[in-house]
C-alpha cells in the first residue's frame, strides 16, 4: 500500500511538471501534449474494446469511430480554449485535479455506501469530497485574481460544481467500459496509476463540456 502511493506520488509530481511546462511554453506545446494524450487514450479504450467485444466488429468499429471524433473535438476544444484565455484552460484543470484528489481522499478515508454499482470503489462519500474540494480552486483565483462581476462566486461555484460532475461521470463511464472488460486499470503506462486514461478521464470529459458552453 505505502510503496503504490509512493509510486502515485511520484508518477503525479511528474505529470503535473510535464503539464505545467507544455501549458506555459507555448500554445504549440499545449497542443502537442493534449494530442499525445488523445492518441495514448485512444489505444488504451481500443484495448478496452478488445476485450468486451472480440467477436461483434460492427459495434466496436463502430464505438471506435465514436472514440475517435471525440478525442479530435477534446483536442480541438482544449486548444480553443488554451486560445481562449490560459487562466481559463489552467482553472478547470485545477478543478478537474482537486475533485479527482477530493473523491480519492474522502472515499478511501470514509468509505460507505456505494455510488453505483458500475464502479463498486466508488462512493457517495467520495462522490461529495470530489464536489467538495473542486471549489478549492476558487481559494487559489482569488488569492491571484479577486473577483470581477464576470467571475463572481456564485458563479465560480456553480462553475466548478458542474466541471466536478462532468469528470465523475466521465469517470464512470470509463469505469463502466473497465468493468465490461474485467480489467482494474486502462492500461499500465503510469506506475501507481495505470493508464493515462485513467488519470484523465474526468479532464477528457470536462474540457469539451466547457468549450460549448463557453
Amino acid at each position: 500500500m505505502t510503496d503504490n502511493l509512493s509510486k502515485r506520488i511520484f508518477t503525479s509530481l511528474i505529470l503535473l511538471s510535464v503539464l505545467l511546462t507544455c501549458l506555459f511554453l507555448s500554445k504549440y506545446t499545449w497542443l502537442i501534449l493534449v494530442i499525445i494524450a488523445s492518441v495514448i487514450s485512444y489505444l488504451e479504450f481500443n484495448n478496452l474494446l478488445n476485450k468486451i467485444w472480440k467477436k461483434n466488429e460492427i459495434l466496436k468499429n463502430l464505438i471506435n469511430i465514436t472514440c475517435f471524433f471525440y478525442l479530435f473535438f477534446f483536442t480541438y476544444s482544449a486548444y480553443e480554449l488554451y486560445n481562449i484565455k490560459l487562466n481559463l484552460i489552467i482553472f478547470i484543470i485545477l478543478v478537474c485535479i482537486f475533485s479527482d484528489i477530493g473523491g480519492y481522499i474522502i472515499g478511501k478515508s470514509i468509505g460507505g455506501k456505494k455510488l453505483t454499482k458500475i464502479s463498486p470503489n466508488k462512493t457517495i462519500s467520495g462522490s461529495i469530497g470530489s464536489f467538495t474540494f473542486s471549489l478549492i480552486p476558487i481559494i487559489i483565483f482569488y488569492l491571484k485574481y479577486g473577483f470581477s462581476k464576470n467571475t463572481g462566486l456564485i458563479f465560480l461555484v456553480i462553475f466548478c460544481l458542474f466541471t466536478s460532475l462532468t469528470c465523475q461521470l466521465g469517470d464512470l463511464l470509463i469505469s463502466y467500459f473497465k468493468r465490461k472488460a474485467k480489467v482494474k486499470d486502462t492500461g499500465t503506462i503510469l506506475p501507481g496509476h495505470g493508464g493515462l486514461l485513467d488519470r484523465i478521464d474526468g479532464i477528457i470529459f470536462a474540457v469539451p463540456s466547457i468549450f460549448i458552453i463557453v
